[in-house]
C-alpha cells in the first residue's frame, strides 16, 4: 500500500466550521477590547482575513455575532461550574461550607482562565464587557448562567441558613462585582501597587478571592443575628 504522503482533503462542512472559529475568534478578541458598540463587521472580517459578505453568511447582524460569540464558551464555563458544585456536595454528611461552595463556583473559573489559552483570556474581558451591559448584557447573563448560580445560592442557603435570603443575594452581587473586575483585567491595581499585584496573575486571585468573599458572607450574617437578638431582647 503506498501513500501520497499528503493530507486528508477537509471536507466542505469542516472547512464551515474553521472558518466559523476563525471569525468567533477574531471577533471575541475584538469585543474583548472595544465592546459590542466599538466593533464594526469590518474589522472583523480583517481581523479575521475573510470577506465582510461571509460574516453575512453567517450572521444575521452584529449582534447575533456577538450573541454567538459570548454563547460559545458560556455553556462550558457554566457547565464546568455546576459538575464543580455538584462534587462538592456528593457525598457529603455535612453542610457545605459558605467558601467551599465559593471554591467550587469561582476557582472553576479561574482555571479555565489561567489554563485555557488566549481564547478563554480573551472571553473573561467579553465578559466583564457583557456584565457592565445594563439591559442586554444582563439577559445574556439570565439565558446562560441563571441555572448554574441559582444553584450556587441555594448551596450558600444550607451554608447559612439563619441568614436573611436578601443578605444571601446581596452576597453574591458583590461575588458578581469581584469576579468581573477580574476578568476585566484593567492594570489599575498594578499600578496602585507598583507592580507587587497584577491583574492578570490568577494564580494569586485564586488563592485569595473564595476565602476573601467567604467572610463577607459570614460577617454581615453574623451582624444580622446580633441586630436581631438585639430587637428580641
Amino acid at each position: 500500500m503506498t501513500t501520497t504522503g499528503k493530507p486528508p482533503r477537509r471536507t466542505k462542512a469542516e472547512q464551515r466550521e474553521e472558518t466559523l472559529a476563525q471569525i468567533l475568534d477574531a471577533a471575541e478578541y475584538l469585543f474583548g477590547q472595544r465592546g459590542l458598540y466599538g466593533v464594526t463587521l469590518k474589522d472583523v472580517a480583517l481581523l479575521a482575513n475573510v470577506h465582510t459578505s461571509l460574516l453575512h453568511y453567517y450572521f444575521a447582524d452584529k449582534k447575533a455575532m456577538f450573541d454567538a460569540v459570548f454563547a460559545r464558551r458560556a455553556g462550558v464555563t457554566a457547565e464546568r461550574r455546576s459538575v464543580a458544585l455538584d462534587d462538592y456536595m456528593a457525598g457529603r454528611s455535612d453542610p457545605p461550607t459558605v467558601e467551599g461552595v465559593l471554591r467550587a463556583y469561582l476557582d472553576t473559573d479561574l482555571d479555565l482562565y489561567m489554563t485555557g489559552g488566549e481564547g478563554w483570556r480573551n472571553y473573561a474581558a467579553l465578559g466583564a464587557q457583557v456584565a457592565m451591559a445594563p439591559e442586554w448584557g444582563a439577559k445574556l447573563f439570565d439565558t446562560h448562567f441563571d441555572p448554574v448560580v441559582l444553584k450556587m445560592i441555594g448551596l450558600l442557603k444550607q451554608a447559612l441558613p439563619d441568614c436573611p435570603e436578601e443578605d444571601i443575594f446581596w452576597g453574591y452581587h458583590f461575588v458578581t462585582g469581584a469576579l468581573v473586575n477580574t476578568l476585566a483585567r484593567t492594570g489599575r491595581i498594578d499600578v496602585l501597587s507598583s507592580g507587587l499585584c497584577r491583574s492578570d496573575d490568577f494564580s494569586a486571585i485564586k488563592a485569595r478571592m473564595a476565602r476573601f468573599l467567604a467572610f463577607g458572607f459570614e460577617g454581615v450574617c453574623q451582624d444580622r443575628a446580633a441586630e436581631r437578638n438585639r430587637a428580641t431582647t
